[in-house]
């Protein structure tokens, strides 16, 4: 296309004649004539064959740092990577979603994201995950990033990350094994670090690789002079036996940890204590939540798995009634099932609770996502018979349509802000209904000499009416059977 006017008068001509995004397209098409009342008004991108099934692109997952100076001082210890995932389900919008939480596990676990990619299949590819095609792609993508790493949206099988790792020739990792170096990386407890050592050899034992004399035979077991009777195991069979017996230890270390854990919640049933777990996605405001509702002072990030480790409160009703809150380890989309094995005893605290508090993210594009994620490892450590209230947390950054479509669709729910403290005596108020009450009302005049029953009347039961007489301290209050029959004695004249 031939045009009198000068570059420079073209480029402002097209300024003012486009919005933003097509000034670049307009710029772009030199050889075809373009009209933006002809070809503005097509039904959304048009691609050819070879481009539906090329890998695309998925922009804005980048994390390179425009500051030179915080470049050179981050280069040294963060690993560039390339991400790459595999619709298979759903809406492309649902594959970019999912691959944008890699992105930021990614960047959580300490990596510099350059690029990702995504390639639609029915299924992953046996041999390469992506198929050998897109993977020779993927190697021009990684010479071309300067990438040293590729992290797949998935859980690989051994023989895909080592033919993988053959045709792309840098390290390849895949979403379980980020997510392991996370929980790692952040574990802090001696429990907590045992749990994520066991959920590591969980995942590294299928996955044990060999070189060169890793898959000779040692000498045999035999009772010869020369010890040669019977092949003996490979080095690789070697550190298999070994990392079995480290589980079998770590495992035994667990339990007994276990049982102190068990000790104080026995403690808590023989007192009535009701206990509530705060439960829910990662990086949905659990935390922040724990620290509103009863001034914990847990560590809060905006960062994926930031607390890993439990942390069990005390609190109290509007009513006066003591109950425990207990925040537990955050979960994730596709969490590994090594992880929820090892957290086992961790996650026991939702399934002993009474009441379990579903934080959501309300500013999360899918949030209805995290509730079934959530959902679904609930149901795996046994705590679906608990009852629930859907805490619609960051209610101040959150679109009102949607807080308005969770309203409605989640029952028994209600939306606050863990940082502004909206709404949080309603949530107060609303715990305070859920929680189990106890069974037995009494009446009962107490000796101002046996004080310690009114004060088990108020840690352990509900407290309706007190007055101090002359005689006594005349209750009236709601408590267990077994707190009822200590105080039987002490039932005023009038009342019995």
């Amino acid at each position: 296309m031939t045009s009198s006017s000068s570059p420079s008068q073209e480029t402002k001509r097209l300024a003012h004649a486009y919005p933003e995004g097509l000034r670049a397209d307009a710029l772009m098409e030199e050889d075809v004539a373009w009209s933006y009342e002809i070809d503005g008004e097509r039904d959304g991108d048009q691609f050819d064959r070879s481009e539906r099934a090329a890998l695309r692109r998925v922009v804005g997952l980048s994390t390179e740092l425009e500051d030179v100076t915080e470049v050179e001082y981050r280069q040294l210890r963060l690993e560039r990577v390339v991400l790459v995932g595999v619709w298979t389900t759903g809406t492309s919008q649902d594959a970019e979603n999912s691959l944008a939480e890699l992105a930021a596990l990614a960047e959580t676990a300490g990596a510099l994201v350059l690029d990702g990619v995504i390639q639609r299949r029915d299924k992953p590819d046996a041999a390469t995950y992506i198929g050998s095609g897109k993977a020779a792609e993927l190697r021009e993508i990684v010479l071309e990033t300067g990438a040293d790493t590729v992290i797949c949206d998935g859980e690989l099988s051994p023989g895909q990350l080592i033919q993988l790792e053959d045709v792309v020739k840098v390290k390849v990792i895949d979403r379980t094994a980020l997510i392991l170096d996370i929980f790692a990386q952040h574990a802090k407890s001696r429990e907590g670090k045992a749990q994520v050592a066991l959920a590591q050899m969980q995942y590294m034992l299928p996955r044990l690789r060999g070189w060169g004399q890793s898959l000779s035979r040692q000498m045999g077991g035999g009772r010869g002079g020369l010890a040669t009777r019977g092949p003996g195991e490979t080095k690789i069979e070697t550190d298999r036996r070994r990392i079995r017996e480290k589980m079998a230890k770590m495992r035994r270390e667990i339990a007994d940890m276990k049982t102190g854990r068990e000790v104080k919640r026995q403690e808590r049933r023989r007192h009535k204590v009701p206990s509530v777990a705060i439960a829910g996605y990662t990086n949905a405001g659990k935390s922040s939540l724990l620290n509103r509702l009863t001034g914990a002072g847990v560590l809060v990030e905006n960062a994926l798995f930031a607390t890993l480790d439990p942390t069990v409160r005390r609190a109290q009703t509007p009513s006066g009634r003591l109950y425990t809150l207990a925040d537990t380890v955050g979960f994730v989309r596709h969490l590994p099932h090594h992880l929820v094995e090892a957290f086992r005893s961790t996650m026991e605290e939702v399934g002993d609770s009474d009441l379990i508090l579903h934080v959501v993210d309300g500013s999360h594009p899918n949030p209805e996502e995290q509730l079934a994620a959530v959902r679904e490892v609930i149901r795996d450590v046994g705590a679906t018979d608990v009852p629930e209230i859907v805490v619609i947390n960051k209610a101040d950054a959150a679109d009102p349509l949607v807080l308005q479509r969770l309203l409605r669709v989640e029952k028994r729910s209600i939306a606050v802000s863990a940082r502004t403290g909206r709404n949080i005596d309603e949530l107060l108020a609303l715990i305070d209904n859920e929680l189990p009450r106890p069974s037995v009302e009494v009446e009962a005049l107490v000796p101002y000499t046996h004080g310690k029953l009114v004060a088990r009347a108020h840690t352990e039961g509900e407290v309706i009416s007190e007055e101090h007489t002359a005689e006594g301290t005349l209750l009236k209050v709601r408590v267990h059977e077994e707190l009822a029959a200590d105080l039987a004695p002490y039932t005023p004249v009038s009342a019995a």
